[in-house]
Formats: C-alpha cells, structure tokens, sequence
C-alpha cells in the first residue's frame, strides 16, 4: 500500500491527490483504513474522514481509521478513529478487529496482536479462526463520571428515566471506551426513520453534553438480543462493537443476563459474541474482512478547508 503521506499531486496536470486505502467491515459496520505507519497521522484527519466517508459521492464509509505507529515499544500499530462527521472516537470493537486482520494480512503474522490508541488504552487481540478475532475490550462502567453525564447522579447509571422528544425511557449508561446509552424495548427495536428519530434525539439530550452512542435491544433470551444502533458521529450504522459489548454490560448489571456464558449481540450487519466477566471485562469476538482496495483521487479544491 502507498505510504499515506506519500500520494503527491502527481497527475498529467497535477491538482489531485491519490491515496490508496482498503475498505473493511466487521457486521457491515465499514470503514476506510489508510496505512499511516510509516509517516503517522495527517494533519488533516478529521477534514479528510469527512470527505472520504460520504456514501454515494466518494468511497463512503462509517468512517476512517488510520494505522499508525505503535505508542508503546511492544506495541504492533496504533489506532485513530474518525467517524463520518470528522469526530474523533476514542475506541471502536468493529474497527480494532479490522486493524488486527489488516495487519495480520500485510506482513503482522501472529495471532495475538497488540494495538494501541491515544484514548482508550491498548487492546489485544487473538485470532482464533480465519478472519476470526477476539478482543479484550477492557473495563467497563455504568458511573456518570466516566460515561460522561450531566444531572443524572453519580451511577450506576441503571433504568434511569430520561424523557426526550415528548417520549419517557429507561436507560442505562455504560461506558465501554465510548459512552453508550441503552434502551431495553419490549418490541422490535426502532429502524429507519424511528430510529434516526429516537436516536438523533437521545444523542443529543442535555444530559450527555458530549453526545453518546444509542442502542435499542429487545431480549429475545437470556443471551441473545436483537439491536439497532445509533452511533454518534455517523448515526444509523449494522453495527457497533462498543455498543454490543455494552448491551451485554447492561444486560448483566440488570439481572437479564449472566456473567462469563456468551451473549449473541444481533445487529442489522451480523452477530457479535460477548462475554462480561467477573472483573467487569469484557471479551468481544466477531469476523472482519477486508471488502475492497482501490485508489481515489481528491481535488483539493472540492475538500473541505483544511484537508490538502
């Protein structure tokens, strides 16, 4: 793959620039990855994730994630996440596995890789089948401190009633990496322009001033649930694996489900299995794969200000 830094305006008439990058997705929730090990992040990463992500008039995509350098010694890359909006997230569980099967794929040939990410911490992964990884996805919390909230008490942030657009729910907020705030439903969760609705709505509440992610769960036993997602930054997407992993956090903390058995997590994109465990870890497997590679050319005058 071209070093990102490397694509230059280099056409018969110059003004354009080319970067090769490689489209992956973990149960349909897709991103564009650029292989910034050698040179590190652009400066304009959070223009160019913007640019680059809109579906139907470029790559289009959840988002951008950049492979750079590792931050610690031992480490395999780093890992910076941009959702489509040009928002930064400090974790994703879909986008970490991609990260670990690129890598795996283009030279990193082990089966427990190391990525780090300025926010979140490292994660570890472990391939246990082709194209098959689990991940530590760390500790989580249901305290208002650390999902980042605001009136809603200290936590554990559990069935808390929260109204919103002249509707009453009950939810519960988990930090996961991301915070996350989820709706237990008795019927089939929202889609479509109820979930855009619902979503936008509790994305954006007074009581998350930093916006949070949203997913609606119904149970359909004590360890499976069938869930749609509202991701902040990029809003309806087939998926999220913070998301899953804090759906079963959730599920745990309120007695629905148990800890250390495998509780399957249905998205519109595909199911991811997660495990909560004693400590209040949790263990994240699903596939990734890669969809396509190509090259697009930018116009730099067709960017928005600040990306070339």
């Amino acid at each position: 793959m071209l070093n990102f830094m490397q694509a230059a305006y280099d056409g018969p008439g110059g003004g354009h620039v080319e970067l090769n990058f490689t489209k992956m997705q973990a149960a349909g929730n897709d991103y564009i990855y650029l292989d910034c090990r050698a040179a590190g992040l652009p400066p304009n990463a959070a223009a160019l994730a913007v640019a680059l992500s809109r579906r139907h008039f470029s790559v289009g995509a959840d988002g951008v994630i950049f492979i750079c350098p590792p931050l610690l010694a031992d480490g395999d890359a780093a890992m910076r996440m941009f959702n489509a909006d040009g928002s930064e997230g400090a974790m994703c569980g879909n986008g970490v596995r991609c990260v670990a099967e690129f890598l795996y794929t283009h030279g990193v040939r082990r089966d427990c890789i190391r990525i780090d990410t300025p926010n979140a911490g490292r994660r570890t992964l472990r391939r246990v089948g082709a194209g098959l990884w689990q991940v530590e996805m760390g500790h989580f919390s249901a305290l208002g401190a650390d999902v980042g909230t605001a009136d809603l008490g200290g936590g554990p942030l559990l069935d808390v009633p929260l109204c919103t657009g002249g509707r009453s729910w009950r939810v519960n907020c988990v930090a996961v990496g991301n915070p996350h705030c989820v709706v237990f439903v008795g019927d089939a969760p929202p889609e479509g322009a109820d979930l855009a609705l619902y979503g936008r709505e509790l994305e954006h509440h007074p009581a998350f001033p930093g916006g949070i992610n949203v997913e609606f769960a119904r149970q359909i036993s004590p360890t499976a649930f069938a869930v749609t997602v509202w991701e902040r930054g990029s809003g309806a997407t087939l998926s999220c694996g913070t998301g899953a992993c804090a759906v079963a956090a959730s599920a745990v903390l309120t007695g629905r489900s148990g800890r250390g058995v495998p509780i399957l997590v249905q998205m519109p994109g595909g199911t991811l299995e997660v495990r909560i465990l004693k400590d209040d870890t949790a263990l994240l497997l699903g596939e990734a794969a890669a969809a396509f590679t190509g090259t697009v050319r930018i116009q730099p005058c067709k960017l928005p200000r600040g990306v070339v």
